[in-house]
């Protein structure tokens, strides 16, 4: 089945809202939530992954470039542009995201891990979206049933029940 994220209301723009644990396994999870902040997308990375989200997200500057600084620098250098990535399936509960680049006129799409993508996103400045076929396949989380993040016990329990069968996980 192929996919485009031109067909329209085919995605739905999101950023990058945090990272935890899940509490059973200790494996890092991603938070991503749309722009209204109506739904949310947690996706299970690995640990350098999330490390490089979070270097990013801190604003934190490594003494030598990180593998995503790297390539970062590297599409730079040849004057390639980031897009957009997007989170575009979910297959045996493993995600799958794209990266799209522009090149010298050309676009190009990039097979990617979703954190890999992300992290990416994150320093290219590019933007991130869920196909919604992946937001439905992976029963994101429609957060105006879920408690305010004002209300921090609340949210500390629901993300404590959190579990990766719930939503489908990010195999590393």
């Amino acid at each position: 089945m192929t996919w485009s994220y031109e067909e329209e209301g085919a995605v739905l723009e999101m950023k990058v809202k945090g990272l935890t644990l899940d509490p059973l396994t200790n494996m890092p999870i991603v938070i991503l939530k749309d722009l209204d902040e109506k739904r949310a997308l947690p996706i299970w990375v690995g640990i350098f992954e999330a490390n490089a989200i979070a270097l990013e997200m801190e604003h934190v500057s490594t003494p030598r470039p990180m593998t995503h600084d790297l390539i970062k620098n590297i599409l730079e250098g040849i004057s390639a542009k980031v897009n957009r990535i997007i989170v575009n399936d979910l297959k045996d509960n493993t995600f799958y995201a794209i990266i799209s680049l522009s090149l010298n006129g050309s676009d190009y799409t990039i097979d990617s891990r979703p954190s890999d993508a992300i992290a990416l996103a994150l320093r290219a400045g590019a933007p991130i979206y869920v196909a919604r076929k992946v937001l439905d396949e992976a029963k994101s989380i429609d957060l105006t049933d879920q408690p305010s993040p004002d209300d921090t016990e609340k949210w500390k329990e629901w993300i404590e029940n959190l579990k990766p069968e719930d939503f489908g996980k990010y195999e590393v």
